[in-house]
């Protein structure tokens, strides 16, 4: 056995395991997935896909790792999106140490923004901390759009119009190419840059998730004009990433899906650009059957690796 960074070689190898591990989604899943990872601008001197557990010349154990290079306040700083985890049944008892690829990196943020419930004491145990509870459920179009206020698609066009900064323009156009809404909403000579990914549960409930803006009380202050906006491509609620009630927005608080982190600073709410929610985006119902699925496995041992701890 041996454990080591994921190399262009390897990727075949990896889209098999990853088929096995999570069936539900697809080969062609995995197959977009590595695709947009090879396509990504890691930032120089760290890892491209992320890690495997390695047997005889074969993997049998993964870790996608998603880095990225966050300006903040004129600072590039650098995270990682922690996802796509599957160790096989058989080499469960080296799943921590695959987990922990990399964790070391103390200038580095590290966040999985999709735990499963069974991974929950694993990433408690390696240090990680609880920085969003759950979910606040917005029905937007409800809220009285602001006077002077336009909203556009963001295009090559419009995001070369616009009053954003280089990396938000990027930002809106990476984000477009992966399936997600991208947004432009103008005040004056002020551009505000929101990405909503779609999403469908139980073939019937379709809403918007907020993937990106650069602060949730934007996307309040924003919430009528963007609300008519989605309810126009059949998206009437918005779901945003929360620690409670929003003021201003009408909804509910929906206590679930918590995300964690593990660094120097937690990640800011309405902000998972370049994370596997944008990045490999699971369609409809497959989402929350994998979801579903995921979270009993091997559930046992792991509680005895905590355990142990």
């Amino acid at each position: 056995m041996r454990r080591r960074e994921i190399g262009a070689a390897d990727l075949d190898g990896i889209v098999d395991l990853l088929n096995v591990g999570f069936p539900a989604r697809g080969r062609d899943h995995w197959v977009n997935a590595i695709e947009r990872l090879s396509q990504h601008p890691t930032p120089a001197g760290y890892p491209k896909y992320g890690f495997l557990l390695e047997r005889k010349g074969l993997p049998v154990g993964v870790s996608l790792h998603i880095y990225s290079s966050v300006p903040v306040n004129g600072e590039e700083r650098i995270r990682c999106n922690l996802s796509s985890w599957y160790v096989e049944p058989a080499y469960r008892s080296y799943a921590s140490a695959l987990a922990s690829d990399g964790l070391k990196r103390r200038d580095v943020t590290f966040f999985n923004a999709t735990p499963a419930p069974h991974t929950l004491p694993i990433l408690e145990a390696q240090g990680y901390k609880r920085y969003c509870n759950g979910w606040f459920a917005a029905c937007p179009s409800v809220s009285s759009p602001l006077a002077g206020a336009n909203i556009v698609m963001a295009t090559p066009e419009t995001c070369r119009e616009a009053n954003l900064q280089p990396f938000e323009k990027d930002l809106l156009l990476s984000h477009a190419s992966y399936g997600c809404t991208s947004l432009i909403c103008t005040m004056g000579d002020q551009a505000f840059p929101f990405v909503f990914m779609p999403r469908q549960k139980f073939g019937l409930l379709r809403f918007a998730y907020l993937v990106y803006c650069s602060d949730v009380a934007d996307f309040t202050r924003f919430a009528g004009l963007i609300g008519r906006f989605l309810i126009k491509a059949g998206f009437p609620f918005v779901i945003v990433d929360s620690n409670g009630p929003i003021k201003g927005l009408v909804g509910k608080y929906l206590d679930a899906r918590p995300k964690y982190f593990k660094g120097p600073r937690a990640p800011r709410l309405g902000d998972l650009a370049y994370s596997e929610v944008a990045m490999f985006p699971v369609r409809g119902d497959k989402f929350w059957r994998s979801w579903r699925r995921n979270s009993s496995e091997s559930s046992l041992s792991i509680r005895r690796w905590v355990h142990s701890k």
